[in-house]
């Protein structure tokens, strides 16, 4: 099946080109595959894959002359278009591939790089893509500009100066200046992030974050969830669902009101992936953030793919870098309908869904029932750090019981003569809030 570019017009053929320097053969190939699995998604056919052996990458080539040899040979034989690697080129190994092999280079951080930049929707995902596209070809300039001309003639200090490096700086200086722009901007929606944000705390409704690996299914939950709990189920409230990498890269918050339940806030955010781009980490830092500022944690993994405990060690490491700590988790393992499927056909046990272990829970997201039981599941996490008490309110403190009410945590009400007698799950901030209603 060919894979066409984003107009159609043409078919883009690519090589990938992985090196193994201390990898087990498990993790390298997974790691292969991966880069495959990035590669169309932007729409580029893999017509052949090249791997190396090496204790170290070559610093001039990265694989060593030999391997460029066999690439170079490759190229004419499957009419190819690019050459893909699976880690990081520093500029000079980059500028010396092309050369070589006259054909254009892109490593694992330009591709993906690449992906962000086709996703971004908003105007605050196409500032962070950006921004980071700048940061990635800053160091890269000098070897873009290689066939123009670096010397002239004439006098003074900078008259020795040719057309190349006069381009050179002129690129540079607006790069620099176009980054200057950007992070201004990025602070300005930051605050803007951490006013809504200051809003939702002050509302007092909980939040629950959803993290996980690319194509995991956040977005299908959230949407199911929104569909069945959600204020009206509106098409617009609907985030982007689909069977891609990098489906979405924005964080979208939206409210979950379960029927006679605790309503809570819940925030789907941009999926993690292996090697993620550090100037990606950085640039999309006040988005992934949002998740810090979770009570609870959904990490959704699909049950589903073979290598869905590597996807979970990478979101360990994911969080770690942007230090996520002491936050409940819930591990949702989603697809279990297609991991059933697979197991019908096969002749094996089937998982049994909805099924609840400790902290992890085993759904598919398509099955109501499933959700109704992880919503419960939810609503009981997020009440460990409540403790029931009984509030004596005079009515013209009304307000405070439609507040509680508004946050679904009443759970008797009494109108008395003297007062209402309030019944209600509060958390260490409300107790010290509202301690001179609270009954002794």
């Amino acid at each position: 099946m060919y894979i066409t570019d984003e107009t159609g017009d043409k078919i883009i053929k690519a090589v990938l080109v992985g090196l193994n320097t201390d990898k087990s053969t498990t993790e390298f190939e997974r790691s292969m595959d991966e880069l495959s699995d990035l590669t169309e998604a932007l729409d580029i056919e893999v017509a052949t894959v090249m791997t190396q052996n090496l204790p170290n990458p070559d610093s001039s080539t990265y694989i060593g002359s030999g391997k460029v040899q066999e690439i170079k040979a490759a190229l004419d034989v499957f009419d190819v278009d690019i050459i893909i690697f699976n880690d990081s080129l520093s500029p000079i190994q980059a500028r010396n591939l092309e050369r070589e092999l006259d054909t254009e280079v892109m490593d694992r951080t330009g591709l993906i790089l690449q992906i962000f930049s086709r996703r971004a929707r908003t105007r605050e995902a196409r500032i962070q893509v950006e921004y980071a596209q700048l940061q990635y070809t800053l160091p890269r300039l000098a070897h873009m500009n290689r066939k123009l001309t670096r010397q002239g003639g004439g006098s003074g200090r900078l008259s020795n100066k040719g057309a190349g490096e006069k381009q050179l700086e002129l690129d540079r200086r607006h790069i620099e200046h176009r980054m200057t722009e950007l992070r201004s901007e990025l602070k300005n929606i930051e605050k803007e992030r951490d006013t809504q944000r200051g809003r939702r705390q002050r509302s007092g409704m909980p939040r629950v974050s959803l993290v996980g690996y690319t194509n995991a299914g956040k977005s299908t939950l959230m949407n199911r969830l929104m569909k069945l709990y959600g204020a009206s189920g509106r098409e617009d409230k609907q985030v982007l669902e689909k069977d891609m990498l990098f489906a979405t890269l924005d964080t979208s918050v939206r409210s979950i009101a379960p029927r006679g339940k605790r309503p809570f806030l819940l925030a789907d955010t941009v999926g993690f992936i292996s090697q993620l781009p550090h100037s990606l980490i950085k640039a999309f830092r006040s988005t992934i953030e949002e998740v810090k500022y979770a009570d609870l944690i959904l990490e959704v993994i699909d049950i589903s793919d073979p290598e869905h405990q590597w996807h979970m060690e990478v979101t360990r490491d994911t969080f770690a870098e942007i230090g996520i700590v002491d936050i409940p988790i819930i591990y949702v393992f989603n697809k279990g309908d297609i991991l059933r499927s697979e197991q019908e056909k096969e002749g094996r046990p089937l998982t049994e869904i909805p099924k609840i272990r400790d902290d992890r829970i085993y759904i598919s997201a398509r099955d109501d029932h499933c959700l109704e039981v992880l919503t419960d599941m939810i609503l009981k996490k997020l009440s460990e750090k409540h403790s029931e008490c009984v509030l004596r309110l005079q009515y013209p403190d009304s307000a405070i019981l439609g507040q509680l009410q508004e946050r679904g945590l009443v759970r008797n009400v009494e109108y008395l003569a003297e007062g209402i007698l309030v019944t209600a799950l509060l958390d260490e901030q409300d107790r010290g809030r509202l301690a001179e209603y609270i009954c002794s």
